[in-house]
């Protein structure tokens, strides 16, 4: 069974993300933290398959910091997802220095945004399937057109998409098997040039992907880095 914690010292914010977590998934038991002391007991008795936490916990003002080394000298790989008030520009780079999965910057995103970065964790965590146990490559699925006029298709199917939508599938397959970059799926956009902005877009390639094909796991979300095709 997934066990989640979720650590972050205001009780409604912190039921909040619990709810968003309930909805995300069935089945997922969720241990709500508030404090440093009872976040790191709890984390070095009980196995979270993902941690959520706020940085800042009562009058300590980089406690998440402090969790989140304890999180991987106990066990690296456990995924971290900070959700926190203070600035992205400054602290995104820091969580990515220390391994978080991703960061969210309260009140600049929606509960879409933190379901799909979620289920992301999930879906990467959870869905992996050692290389031994991989299935075949069945060839190039994707059909794209280079000049936008027809729709593409995936495995003969044609997957109903926007035009800047098809133009991140594009470059995320082209570049097949390679990390692309927040900064680089910039150059794809024409407007609202942001991460999140990025993620909706993604979330709709997939969704349309999923429509054809709903066992579709083709595109991984690299931890605060950007996106990779892997067409699985």
């Amino acid at each position: 069974m997934t066990r989640i914690a979720v650590i972050e010292d205001d009780l409604p914010t912190s039921n909040q993300l619990a709810g968003w977590i309930r909805s995300a998934k069935s089945g997922i038991v969720i241990d709500q933290w508030f404090t440093r002391d009872e976040a790191e007991a709890a984390l070095a008795r009980e196995h979270y398959d993902a941690v959520v936490l706020d940085i800042e916990l009562g009058r300590e003002r980089h406690a998440g910091v402090a969790l989140i080394n304890a999180i991987n000298k106990l066990r690296q790989g456990t995924p971290v997802l900070v959700v926190s008030a203070m600035p992205a520009a400054i602290y995104r780079s820091i969580m990515k220095a220390l391994d978080a999965w991703d960061y969210l910057q309260k009140t600049t995103f929606e509960e879409a945004d933190f379901i799909e970065t979620f289920l992301d964790i999930l879906r990467t965590t959870q869905a992996q399937t050692p290389a031994s146990a991989a299935p075949a490559p069945v060839g190039d699925a994707l059909v794209l057109d280079p000049l936008w006029q027809r729709t593409p298709t995936w495995r003969g199917e044609r997957i109903n998409l926007p035009l800047t939508a098809q133009r991140i599938l594009a470059t995320l397959h082209q570049r097949s098997g390679e990390v692309v970059s927040y900064d680089e799926l910039f150059e794809v956009v024409k407007s609202g040039r942001n991460r999140d902005n990025v993620r909706k877009h993604v979330s709709t390639i997939r969704e349309a992907l999923r429509e054809v094909d709903p066992g579709f796991e083709g595109i991984e979300n690299v931890p605060m880095r950007g996106f990779r095709w892997t067409g699985r």
